[in-house]
């Protein structure tokens, strides 16, 4: 199956952040972009791909430990920026970012030590990806857009383990579906409630 590591954000934070993209739709050339949907707005911790079956127990359990030792901590959304010449369009973080970055290297690290093949280790950016392209775009005015955009500030309460199912159906721009496949309240909580979003099914 299909696996990353994420920090969902709650659903008034989303509803802001849709109110920041339909602006962004708004500007010229928007419809060369591939635009994400609210289901699948999460900060990636850390990208597993295909795992086998047999070591997600160990890779869940692991993940379970990385939460119990991360305490809470605050997150917001604010500006923005962009990867390969406009091949991907993303929202940035403020906040707590150390704590966020160490769990990203905490459930990389329990990726690894599960079995699951990792690649190249790479320093942690923290984005949530709006929009994609296939080719190479100027999306300055999306990025300069973004650059005044500041969410409410939410405590991030759990380490989710989602499902990514791709598209099957062929039709064009159809995004991936997400399933949350467990979830680990940080600090060792009883669980995430209000403190996260939630990963219902695809995109819209």
């Amino acid at each position: 199956m299909r696996l990353f590591a994420a920090v969902l954000p709650p659903q008034d934070v989303t509803e802001q952040l849709a109110a920041e993209v339909a602006e962004l739709k708004s500007l010229p050339g928007a419809d060369a972009l591939r635009w994400t949907g609210r289901p699948g707005w999460h900060f990636t911790l850390a990208f597993y791909g295909e795992v086998d079956e047999e070591l997600v127990p160990d890779l869940s359990a692991r993940l379970k430990r990385a939460a119990d030792r991360t305490p809470p901590f605050p997150l917001a959304l604010r500006g923005g920026g962009q990867f390969g010449h406009g091949r991907a369009l993303w929202a940035g973080a403020d906040g707590d970012l150390p704590t966020l970055r160490l769990l990203a290297e905490r459930a990389e690290a329990a990726a690894r030590k599960a079995g699951v093949p990792m690649g190249e280790h790479r320093r942690y950016k923290a984005h949530l990806t709006v929009a994609r392209s296939r080719d190479a775009l100027d999306v300055r005015p999306y990025v300069d857009s973004l650059t005044g955009f500041t969410s409410a500030t939410w405590t991030v309460g759990e380490l989710v383990l989602v499902r990514s199912n791709l598209p099957r159906s062929g039709v064009p721009g159809e995004q991936p579906r997400y399933e949350a496949v467990d979830r680990w309240a940080l600090g060792g909580g009883t669980g995430g409630g209000a403190t996260g979003g939630g990963i219902t099914g695809g995109a819209g």
